[in-house]
């Protein structure tokens, strides 16, 4: 997928991740957002959750993403909501983004997880920004939500199963890695297909709207493509939830 069609299909998005409002907001609660939090936000997109969480909190951070046209939207948002003196956003490569030069509270990866190569790669790459290892890594990501037909895995994991990970999986995985799973916010059916169904009308009215459009016949056939798989596996074999880590297990008392 294009970086353009990415932008085209989440034009009407505000979260850009099969999650609510109602649950980007559970999720500050959770992590203990207050004005003395700061934050690394991966791939950021439009900002909505360090926009959220320093209108409500007070906490302040940065935003990082590649894309020109979401950093700006993230930058107008802020704007409105009267937190530009609290959060920045750069366009830039996550997987090159210099981590080091930040000092936070919460580092954060919501869908994005292919910046790391997967969850424990992501997991490994958030850590290096974190104060100190009672700093908390917030991860958004898919899984299997039951072991996935040959279809489900060729048509979503590419053929690679390993790709994603049914809950249990990746539990071990994390904890293998030496991060302790602390909390999880877990996407609905209705979240998936709030997220989903709203590009399919996105990208028919852009079409409808710019029928000159040179990329129109591959934007066509990308969201039929996404639309069909999402239907026909999607709903059924991938759940997508927020999982909140921390570095190590708890050390037990002297």
């Amino acid at each position: 997928m294009s970086l353009r069609f990415h932008e085209i299909s989440e034009a009407d998005h505000v979260i850009q991740n099969p999650l609510s409002a109602a649950k980007l907001e559970l999720l500050g609660e959770i992590c203990d957002v207050s004005s003395d939090t700061e934050l690394l936000d991966l791939a950021s997109g439009k900002g909505e959750l360090l926009c959220q969480w320093a209108a409500r909190h007070g906490a302040t951070g940065t935003g990082v993403d590649v894309s020109e046209v979401f950093v700006e939207e993230a930058r107008e948002r802020s704007v409105e909501r009267d937190v530009a003196d609290r959060v920045t956003f750069e366009r830039a490569d996550a997987t090159e983004y210099p981590v080091e030069d930040h000092d936070v509270d919460v580092a954060c990866c919501i869908g994005a997880s292919w910046i790391g190569g997967g969850l424990v790669g992501t997991l490994d790459l958030l850590r290096r920004p974190l104060r100190d290892d009672s700093g908390l890594l917030v991860v958004g990501d898919a899984f299997w939500s039951e072991e996935p037909s040959p279809g489900a895995v060729k048509a979503l994991a590419d053929g690679e199963e390993d790709q994603f990970a049914l809950l249990p999986d990746l539990l071990d995985r994390s904890q293998r890695a030496g991060y302790e799973l602390v909390e999880t916010v877990r996407a609905s059916d209705d979240d998936w297909d709030r997220y989903e169904a709203k590009q399919w009308k996105t990208v028919d009215q852009y079409l409808r709207d710019d029928p000159d459009d040179p990329d129109r016949d591959a934007l066509y056939r990308w969201i039929d493509d996404k639309r069909s798989t999402y239907l026909e596996y999607g709903r059924r074999y991938l759940g997508w939830g927020v999982f909140v880590f921390r570095v190590g297990p708890p050390v037990a008392p002297n």
